[in-house]
């Protein structure tokens, strides 16, 4: 289909707050309360400052948005060389289209916009009409346009700087240069606006920040930081002289401009540059924003101190590696991230979000030299595991690290690193071995980690107390890397798969090895469904295997992916397996018919996927993508034909959540998949029923009940009276109280017409063909068959060969096996009817003696069907048992 997928449908992306581009701060007059506004990718953010809490996403545009900008009634978003204006914070109203190359910079001003392209073109629209009001070209050699303002009280007037390091103004109403500042031989990277009149702040590459009166040409005061370029400025209009300046490095200065001195230094604020910094109107709070994925707003309520976190969002600063849900709720999905941090991600509301931490060796040092400068910092969290049975009474998560042999536990209650740091004891703590933790799993009561080596081992920890008890083998569990561990869901079993192409299933508590099966490829990663018991092993070869843990034997094979196996997930009932791989394909394997149901496309590659316990939504991260993306489940509410997929099945794209939802040009007609339409017969051999209801056939024979029910109960007959009337004369005769009745019955004889029913059965005769006749009798009612198969018999107008051709018409559809209850059904009603005619007609008996042998011959197959499924049944409920 048009979306690229029958089952999963693109619902949001979680996680994604904020990128390189500057925020753009809004005030709602009416609300009285301050918004703001980030880039995220192809769209817009809306967040209220008050509580952080998002207000709007904006509809999502055709390419990444490369400059934001705002007045009080728009958004203004340039992407490509296009500008795009946005109302209520969704939907476009203006588009502008004239630029011959990027637009970069974007400044609103009055009824009019100003932007600025990579080729250096400035042009002016009308905001209303959309036209181009006046279009300055500057040299690109000499001015090469790097920042744009509107000087306070300054009426139609624009100041540019240059990569070059100058300044003009001009005057846009008159196109008119009206001034050249020389500059300070840097160039100017960010140009605000002061709370005095006439005042600029002037930030350059040099790391130089000028204070300039540009009414005097004077420059005012200089400051200088070494952080790299000025990349944000911003004032405090609250009564305290003091400006912020933001760096490449995450770093702020604080200047006390009064003093003209630094009182203050922010250090990291942000992983990465500062993007945007801004102070709002009269109030003591700074909003930062960073290409770290993060929005924080810091509040000055200590006098001349630095300001402190009040509040933030923040999500990973590089791409996630590995996501699951945390709960059987669906509500929470933990992530670890490139960037060394483990955080979990709430469905519901950003406030429930929260960051575990980055893991360090030594957490106590770490908080004390914070987390930038620690030296025993962890590397990246390749895979965990999970279980919250025990989340209340110690640490819940277990991680295993990149290239690290220390395996670190969580507690997800608390937020932060566990109590435990799990390692063996047979490398003596050896570094300079290259072993590491491959894999992980927690038993399901959550009092046991089993953790697997790259050297061959797995060791058993308890997770309450952290001590080691126990591995699997005499010396080692496989000769080569272990890739996969699992526990079933009653601890008795662990299973275990090695680079030796060996899968080993083990007795969980006396590490007795039980079974070993040999793969045909090596192992890549293993997933067990523990209340199905049935393992999936996604090997080197791109096939996925799935081993039934109660027979230990491969079920299933799946093969047709073309890249590496990068995570799998499966349904809450354990029907379908969903296979992420490198070929950017998301397949829906169903279990039971083992065939593929579901593939769709994405432009970048899932690398992890975790499907919800409640069945909801699908969660998804992706190569190169700070976001999770969720997909709702359209089965839980509509109708999904989920037939099996042809070989040659070429998936569709489906677009990432949130990421373009604008109608494509394409024909969506050519995009759809052909609607299934079900044959009226599947197979020759199977007996197929109507798709008639019931009452239309079943009550065929009790029809003299129904109609002849009373209506209401009799009543008693009235007494008779004391004197009987007699008919005057002379021999007296009683006076009968009712008149005699007279028989209302009319035979109707030749007098009947013939219906379209019995012409087609006198027709059937010749042809042989009974397809009209019967759809006939299936758009009649039960009443009106009755009436058809009465005026069959020569009492009512029929015939003995209309008899005949009705019960080949009865013959033919048991011979076809279609419409099996309806014929049924009818030969019953028309052996009710006429049974005694029949007898005494010999056509007529030879007739239903064919019937009947067709009938038996019918019926002795289906029966032989349906004991071989009652004895299969009760053999598997007896084995089960």
């Amino acid at each position: 289909n048009e979306e690229g997928s029958s089952i999963f449908c693109g619902f949001r992306a979680l996680g994604l707050y904020s990128n390189h581009l500057p925020h753009v701060v809004r005030f709602h007059k009416k609300h009285q309360e301050f918004y703001v506004v980030t880039a995220v990718g192809r769209c817009f953010h809306t967040y209220n400052v008050k509580k952080l809490g998002i207000v709007a996403v904006s509809n999502a545009l055709p390419a990444d948005i490369s400059y934001l900008a705002a007045d009080r009634m728009l958004v203004y978003a340039a992407h490509g060389k296009v500008i795009s204006a946005f109302a209520k914070n969704r939907k476009v109203v203006h588009t502008y289209e004239g630029h011959q190359a990027d637009v970069h910079l974007l400044l609103p001003f009055g009824d009019h916009l100003i932007s600025v392209d990579k080729e250096n073109a400035v042009i002016i629209w009308d905001v209303d009409s959309e036209d181009m009001y006046l279009q300055i070209l500057f040299d690109k050699a000499s001015f090469d346009v790097s920042a744009v303002m509107h000087p306070s009280t300054y009426l139609n007037k624009i100041l540019f700087g240059s990569s070059q390091g100058s300044l003009q103004l001009w005057n846009i109403k008159a196109n008119k240069l009206l001034f050249i500042f020389p500059g300070w031989e840097s160039a100017v990277t960010i140009l605000q606006q002061t709370p005095a009149v006439d005042v600029v702040g002037v930030g350059l590459a040099s790391g130089q920040i000028i204070i300039h009166n540009i009414k005097f040409n004077e420059t005012l005061m200089k400051f200088q930081q070494d952080w790299g370029p000025i990349t944000a400025l911003s004032f405090r209009t609250d009564g305290h002289p003091v400006m912020a300046a933001g760096s490449p490095v995450g770093h702020i200065g604080l200047w006390d401009l009064e003093e003209k001195r630094l009182v203050g230094q922010m250090r990291d604020t942000h992983t990465t540059a500062i993007a945007g910094l801004t102070f709002l109107h009269s109030e003591p709070l700074l909003i930062t924003n960073g290409a770290d994925n993060a929005i924080r707003v810091w509040i000055f309520d200590v006098a001349g101190g630095e300001g402190r976190l009040l509040r933030f969002r923040m999500g990973h600063s590089a791409p996630p590696t590995k996501i699951q849900h945390y709960d059987q709720s669906g509500q929470h999905i933990l992530s670890a991230g490139q960037d060394g941090t483990l955080q979990s991600f709430s469905t519901v509301h950003e406030r429930f979000n929260k960051s575990l931490g980055h893991g360090s060796l030594n957490k106590a040092k770490a908080k004390k030299k914070s987390v930038m400068c620690d030296t025993a910092k962890l590397p990246p969290i390749t895979t965990f595991a999970l279980e919250s049975a025990r989340q209340s009474d110690w640490d819940s998560i277990v991680a295993c690290h990149q290239g690290f042999l220390v395996t670190t536990t969580w507690n997800y209650q608390k937020g932060s690193m566990g109590a435990y740091k799990l390692e063996p004891e047979r490398f003596n703590k050896n570094r300079a071995l290259t072993v590491h933790a491959t894999a992980v799993d927690i038993s399901s009561c959550g009092n046991f980690a089993v953790i697997a080596l790259s050297s061959g081992h797995i060791d058993v920890y308890n997770m309450q107390s952290g001590l080691h008890r126990g591995q699997y083998g005499k010396d080692r569990a496989h000769s080569g890397p272990v890739r996969g561990v699992a526990v079933d869901a009653l601890n008795e079993l662990t299973v275990s798969t090695g680079a030796d192409r060996l899968l080993k299933i083990w007795k969980f508590k006396s590490k007795e090895l039980l079974h070993t099966v040999s793969l045909p490829a090596s192992p890549a990663s293993t997933l067990l469904h523990r209340d199905s018991g049935m393992l999936a092993i996604a090997l080197d070869d791109f096939t996925v295997s799935i081993l039934d843990m109660e027979t230990k034997r491969i079920v299933r094979r799946f093969s047709g992916q073309r890249g590496q196996v990068n995570d799998m997930t499966f349904s809450p009932d354990g029907r379908w397996l969903i296979i992420a791989s490198m070929d950017c394909t998301i397949r829906t394997w169903d279990l039971p018919s083992g065939s593929l149901v579901d593939c769709f496309l994405v432009d970048s590659a899932a690398i992890s996927i975790s499907f919800s316990p409640t069945g909801n939504f699908l969660a998804s991260s992706h190569v190169d993508c700070l976001g999770i993306y969720l997909w709702s489940n359209n089965t839980l509410c509509s109708l999904v034909s989920l037939r099996p997929l042809p070989a040659d099945y070429e998936p569709f794209v489906a677009i990432l959540p949130g990421s373009y939802d604008e109608e494509e040009d394409t024909d969506a007609d050519n995009l759809k998949m052909a609607e299934y339409v079900s044959p009226a017969q599947l197979d020759e051999q199977l007996v197929t029923l109507s798709l008639l209801p019931d009452s239309r056939w079943k009550n065929l024979l009790h029809l003299d009940i129904i109609r002849n029910k009373p209506k209401e109960p009799p009543k008693v007959p009235k007494a008779a009276p004391f004197f009987i009337p007699t008919i005057p004369g002379l021999v007296p005769h009683l006076n009968s109280l009712s008149p005699s009745p007279q028989s209302k019955v009319v035979n109707l004889g030749a007098l009947a017409q013939k219906s379209s029913f019995y012409l087609q059965l006198e027709e059937a005769l010749d042809t042989n063909l009974y397809e009209g006749p019967v759809q006939l009798l299936k758009e009649l009612g039960p009443s009106a068959i009755d009436t058809e198969l009465r005026g069959l018999a020569p009492g009512m107008g029929g015939d003995i060969c209309v008899m005949q051709s009705f019960l080949k018409m009865i013959g033919s559809m048991l011979l076809s096996r279609q419409d099996f209850d309806l014929a049924q059904a009818y030969l019953a009603l028309f052996l009710k009817l006429h049974l005694r005619l029949i007898a005494e007609q010999t056509l007529l008996m030879e007739e239903a003696g064919n019937v009947l042998e067709l009938l038996e011959e019918t019926w002795t197959s289906m029966q032989t069907i349906l004991n071989h499924s009652m004895c299969l049944l009760s053999y598997i409920k007896s084995a089960l048992l």
